[in-house]
C-alpha cells in the first residue's frame, strides 16, 4: 500500500525550517542527518544501497525513470516523500535554480573502527583540510584510483556540508569516510600492517619510483601550512614531486590525487 504524501505550501512549515536547518554543521550534528541534492546523486546514493529517509520533489517536475525508482526506493524502506513548490525547495536548499529533488539521509559512522583497511590498498588522509571542495575532490580521487576511504585527521571541513556533497559527485557514497585525532589515527595505524606516505621536503625521495606499499595511506595537509613536522616524520615514506613553475606547492586535492595515481600505478604494477 502507497502511503499519502505529505504537501508542503507555506515557508513557515517547522519541517522546511529543519531541512533549512541541515545546512548547518550544528544542526547536521544534532540531527545526525544530511542534505542531498539532484536526482543524478540521489541516484548514485541508490545504486550504491544508500537510500533517503525523506525524499522532497517539485510539484512542477518533468516525469524521469530514475526519478520514479529513487521514488519506490524511498517508499519500500519506508520512508517519507513530500511535495512542495519550487520556491520552498530553493529554500530548504538555498540554490535560487533547485534541482527537482532533495534527499534526507543518515550521517554514516565515521569511527576508525568502522574502516577495514584491508579491503583496499589504498586509503587516502587529510588532516586539517578546510575546504568543502577539496574535500569532495579528494572523495572522487579516491573513487577513481579504487581507495577504500577518505580519513580526516584534527579539524577537517564536514564531509557532510552541502559543498562538500556535491563536490563529491557521488563518490560521498561509493567511499568510506573516518574522522579521528591524529594521535588517536596514528596508534590505530600501527596496530595492524600499513604504510603513512606524504609529500614532503624533508629527507623525502622522488614520488615516481618510490617503494610504495599496501596498504598505502596518501596523507596531505592543510591548505595553506601543509602537515605539522612531526606528522611528516611520522611517516614511513616521504616523497617530493617536482615543481617547474612560480608556484612551491599544489593543490592539497591536485597532490593527493597525483600521489594517488602513482600509488596506483607501482601497486598495480
Amino acid at each position: 500500500m502507497t502511503r499519502e504524501r505529505r504537501v508542503i505550501t507555506g515557508f513557515s512549515n517547522p519541517t522546511v525550517k529543519a531541512l533549512r536547518a541541515l545546512r548547518e554543521k550544528k544542526h547536521r550534528k544534532a540531527a545526525g542527518k544530511f542534505l542531498v541534492e539532484g536526482l543524478r546523486l540521489l541516484t548514485d546514493a541508490r545504486e550504491c544501497g544508500h537510500v533517503p529517509e525523506m525524499l522532497v520533489l517539485a510539484d512542477r517536475r518533468d516525469p524521469h525513470p530514475l526519478l520514479t525508482r529513487l521514488e519506490e526506493a524511498v517508499e519500500a524502506n519506508g520512508g517519507e516523500i513530500i511535495e512542495t513548490t519550487p520556491d520552498i525547495l530553493a529554500k530548504i536548499t538555498g540554490k535560487d535554480n533547485p534541482q527537482a529533488v532533495a534527499g534526507v539521509f543518515a550521517e554514516f559512522d565515521t569511527s576508525l573502527a568502522a574502516l577495514d583497511r584491508s579491503s583496499a590498498d589504498i586509503w587516502l588522509v587529510a588532516q586539517a583540510l578546510r575546504d568543502p571542495g577539496n574535500l569532495g575532490t579528494m572523495l572522487r580521487t579516491g573513487d577513481a584510483i579504487g581507495a577504500g576511504g577518505l580519513i580526516l585527521i584534527d579539524d577537517c571541513a564536514d564531509p557532510f556540508s552541502v559543498e562538500a556533497v556535491r563536490a563529491s559527485m557521488g563518490a560521498l557514497f561509493t567511499q568510506r569516510i573516518a574522522r579521528a585525532r591524529w594521535d588517536e589515527f596514528e596508534t590505530w595505524l600501527r596496530r595492524e600492517e600499513g604504510q603513512l606516505v606524504a609529500a614532503s621536503l624533508r629527507d623525502a625521495q622522488p614520488y615516481r619510483g618510490a617503494p610504495y606499499a599496501a596498504p598505502c595511506f596518501v596523507m596531505v595537509g592543510n591548505e595553506s601550512r601543509g602537515l605539522p613536522e612531526a606528522y611528516e616524520m611520522a611517516c614511513d615514506l616521504r616523497v617530493t614531486m617536482p615543481m617547474k613553475g612560480r608556484a612551491d606547492s599544489l593543490n592539497a586535492a591536485v597532490a593527493a590525487a597525483v600521489l594517488g595515481y602513482e600509488v596506483l600505478h607501482a601497486l598495480d604494477g
